[in-house]
C-alpha cells in the first residue's frame, strides 16, 4: 500500500460509522457488493480513508488489500479529503506547453501539499486534471467554480488571497 499519509487526521463519526455499518448490512447479500459499498461510505465521509477502507473490509470479511486496489484503481474514489476550495490545475498539452507544469509545482509548494492531498485546515486541495475546455486561456486553473487563465507564478498570490 502506498507510503503517502493524509496531513489531515480522520475524523469520522460514531454516526457515519453507524450509517456505513447500516448500508453494508443492507448490500452485502448482493454480488458485486463492494463497490456500492464503498460509493456508499465515500458520500457519507466524503472521501475514503484507510479507516473506512478498513471498516468496509472488516465487515464484509473480504482482505483490506482488495478494497484498497478498488479504492485506487477507480478515480471515483478520493483516498484523501477535498479541501473547502478545490484547486484543479489543467496539465493537458495546452496548458503544460503554456507553462502549467510550473504553477502546480509553485502550488504545491505555497500549499505545503502534494497533488491530490488537501491542506491541514481543509482549506485547499490540489487536483492536477487533462482539460478544462479553455485552452486559448492557457495555462489554466479552476477553484471550485472559478476559472482562472494566462496563469503565471507570480499571479498564484493574489488568486489564493481571494480565498483567505
Amino acid at each position: 500500500m502506498s507510503s503517502k499519509k493524509s496531513s489531515v487526521p480522520f475524523t469520522g463519526t460514531k454516526e457515519q460509522e453507524a450509517q456505513l455499518k447500516e448500508v453494508i448490512r443492507e448490500l452485502r447479500s448482493e454480488k458485486g457488493c463492494l463497490m456500492p459499498i464503498m460509493q456508499h461510505a465515500q458520500e457519507i465521509y466524503g472521501y475514503l480513508p484507510i479507516e473506512v477502507q478498513t471498516m468496509i473490509a472488516d465487515e464484509l470479511g473480504i482482505p483490506l488489500e482488495k478494497v484498497y486496489g478498488v479504492s485506487t484503481f477507480y478515480a471515483q474514489f478520493a483516498l484523501f479529503p477535498k479541501g473547502q476550495y478545490r484547486i484543479s490545475v489543467c496539465l493537458g498539452t495546452a496548458c503544460y506547453v503554456k507553462g502549467s507544469g510550473p504553477v502546480y509545482e509553485k502550488l504545491e509548494e505555497k500549499l505545503g501539499i502534494k497533488g491530490g492531498e488537501c491542506t491541514p485546515d481543509r482549506k485547499f486541495s490540489l487536483d492536477a486534471c487533462r482539460c478544462i475546455g479553455a485552452c486559448g486561456l492557457a495555462p489554466v486553473m479552476m477553484i471550485n467554480d472559478d476559472v482562472y487563465g494566462k496563469l503565471t507564478v507570480d499571479s498564484l498570490d493574489a488568486i489564493l488571497a481571494k480565498y483567505n
